[in-house]
């Protein structure tokens, strides 16, 4: 399947797009190496493979909730101008 200039300037009203004459060319060579791409996919052999409406349907592996401090605290609080023990100490605000 190739795209002529006028399909191009169809999808690009379509679109909403704006183009230019001078990037109709441009824009006429990149669809129509997507389509050759997706030409390319249709040729595969998908014979026996079940569909699939997305990820939701395959298991996910699950990993202990727990909670932790994440046991950075040192690293975090390294370049903090003020703290307090494990704390950032912040100037009072509210009077």
């Amino acid at each position: 399947m190739s795209l002529d200039s006028a399909t191009v300037r169809r999808i690009a009203k379509l679109a909403r797009i704006r183009v230019d004459d001078a990037e109709v060319g441009v824009l006429q060579t990149e669809l129509n190496a997507i389509l050759g791409y997706v030409d390319q996919l249709n040729e595969v052999n998908v014979e026996g493979v079940a569909p699939l409406s997305g990820g939701a349907q395959m298991a996910m592996r699950l990993r202990e909730d727990t909670v932790t401090d994440g046991e950075q605290a040192e690293n975090i609080l390294a370049n903090a101008p003020d703290r307090v023990g494990q704390f950032f100490a912040v100037p009072k605000v509210v009077e």
